[in-house]
Parts: structure tokens; C-alpha cells; sequence
């Protein structure tokens, strides 16, 4: 018998994956593009900082995540402070770990395919008095969308399976930041073997649905 306890791992984690994913999707279009359209003295050492996340132990991402976002740091005591609410243990540091550690994949897939995109032509429209915007609009997206698409569902897979950095920043609450991944490591603590094989199975079967979805992104 399916319950709520069951389900509610199942949609906090989509619920989290979503927001996470639109703002690193957001985040990472705005840096990629600023990135790829600009040459400045320290560009590589900048871009080596975006791909840490990507080779760091996640653990260490959330416990980096812990101190910034503390009730001890300027940026916990500050948001504490106007919105009576701590940052850590909460969905939205759930939101913000993920993020962080989906970033990379994001901005690595979005900059290869915006650097598809030949400079003659993104020149050629500046030229004629195109802004950016523009640019963007009818050169960029139209020459780069699979990539685009791609870098989503990137961001959303990444953001799904994410375990390391969100158990330290935002914990295993019931129905607050117990995600799937989470919910998976406590059953297995408590000897719920089936219990475990049914969440992994739902992340098997979202993973190879989300896999199908960028290999088609990519191949179109």
C-alpha cells in the first residue's frame, strides 16, 4: 500500500529538482553567455573556480555551504535577521546545494554550445546595431538550442541524485528536506531493504527517462 510517507521523499525531491534546476538553468544562461562572449586576464582561473564543484567530495561542498550559510555567517545572521527564518535545514538550502553542485555541468554544457555558434555571425549582427539581447535571442538560442535543452535536464538529473552536500546543509526532515536519496540512506540504516529498492527503482526509471530526454536533445 502506497502512503504518504512513501510519497512525500518522492515529491520533495521533484519539487526541489524543479526550483534548483530553473535557477541554475537561469543562472548558468546569464555566466555562460557573459563568459563565452567576453576575454579578460584571469577567464581560466575563473572557469577552473565554476568546475570545482564538479571534482570536489560533495561532502565538502556542503560543509563549505554549512559555514557560508550558518546562522554564524554575515549571510545567515543577515538572513535570519530579516526574514526571522535560519538558511540551513530547510528546503531552500536543499534548493541552494543543489545548485551549487549541478552548476558546472549547467555552465560547461551551455558555454560548449554557445561557442558552437560562429563569432562571424554574433560580430556580423553587433555591427548592424544588435544588443546583446538580440544577439542572444535570434543567433544564440536558434544555432545553440539542443544544447540548451540539454543543460536543463542536466541540471535537473544532477539536482534529483544530489545526497552528499544536502544531508549536511539541509539535513533529513520529514517532510521538509527528507529528499529520495536521503529517504534511501535512512532505510537502509533501518534494515528497510524493500523500502529502499522502491525509491531506487523510482530514481532508476526517472534517471533513464531524464538520459532518453538529453540523448534526444542532442541527437535532433
Amino acid at each position: 500500500m502506497i502512503t504518504e510517507d512513501f510519497l512525500n521523499p518522492i515529491k520533495l525531491s521533484l519539487a526541489i529538482s524543479l526550483c534548483a534546476s530553473i535557477l541554475v538553468f537561469l543562472v548558468g544562461l546569464f555566466v555562460a553567455y557573459q563568459m563565452v562572449k567576453s576575454t579578460f586576464r584571469g577567464k581560466q582561473l575563473l572557469e577552473a573556480f565554476f568546475y570545482i564543484p564538479l571534482i570536489l567530495p560533495p561532502t565538502v561542498t556542503g560543509f563549505i555551504l554549512l559555514v557560508l550559510l550558518g546562522r554564524k555567517s554575515f549571510i545567515g545572521y543577515l538572513f535570519e535577521s530579516l526574514s526571522g527564518q535560519t538558511i540551513v535545514f530547510t528546503s531552500f538550502a536543499a534548493v541552494l546545494s543543489s545548485v551549487v553542485v549541478s552548476f558546472p555541468l549547467v555552465y560547461q554544457t551551455l558555454s560548449v554550445g554557445f561557442e558552437s555558434v560562429p563569432v562571424q555571425l554574433r560580430d556580423a549582427a553587433r555591427s548592424e546595431g544588435a544588443t546583446e539581447f538580440q544577439v542572444f535571442r535570434y543567433i544564440i538560442i536558434p544555432f545553440a538550442w539542443r544544447s540548451i535543452g540539454a543543460a536543463y535536464l542536466l541540471g535537473f538529473a544532477r539536482s534529483l541524485g544530489e545526497f552528499g552536500a544536502t544531508i549536511i546543509v539541509a539535513g533529513m526532515i520529514p517532510g521538509k528536506t527528507l529528499t529520495m536519496t536521503s529517504a534511501i540512506y535512512l532505510a537502509v540504516e533501518n534494515n528497510q531493504t524493500m523500502l529502499a529498492w522502491l525509491w531506487s527503482i523510482g530514481l532508476i526509471l526517472i534517471s533513464f527517462m531524464m538520459m532518453l530526454l538529453i540523448r534526444k536533445s542532442v541527437r535532433n
